[in-house]
């Protein structure tokens, strides 16, 4: 694998890391519903306190997933990219597929 390939690969697995937590599943769901949230109210909605909360979402704004935009003292984040949603659709035929697969092995 050449220095350029390699490159490619690894920022595709550091937006794979970002995703790679239930939280920012959550938050990326979340934003993917109503468009646009604000700290607070990802902080209420997670019940996680607001360092962890923003700590999720700085990894998901440094993998180029979120964006934000400040107002006053509240700092907004929205998808930066909805095609990531059909990445998530894409794991949920995946797991209804183990699913079915399961089923089949235990019937």
């Amino acid at each position: 694998m050449d220095d350029q390939t390699f490159a490619r690969f690894d920022a595709r697995a550091r937006i794979l890391k970002a995703l790679a937590h239930p939280t920012r599943l959550f938050i990326v769901e979340e934003l993917s519903r109503h468009g646009e949230r604000c700290v607070c109210e990802l902080t209420e909605m997670i019940g996680a306190d607001m360092s962890t909360v923003s700590r999720h979402l700085g990894l998901l704004r440094s993998a180029g997933i979120v964006s934000d935009r400040k107002q006053g003292a509240q700092v907004h984040y929205r998808l930066r990219v909805p095609c990531i949603l059909d990445f998530l659709k894409c794991v949920e035929t995946v797991l209804q597929a183990n699913a079915q697969q399961q089923e089949a092995l235990l019937g």
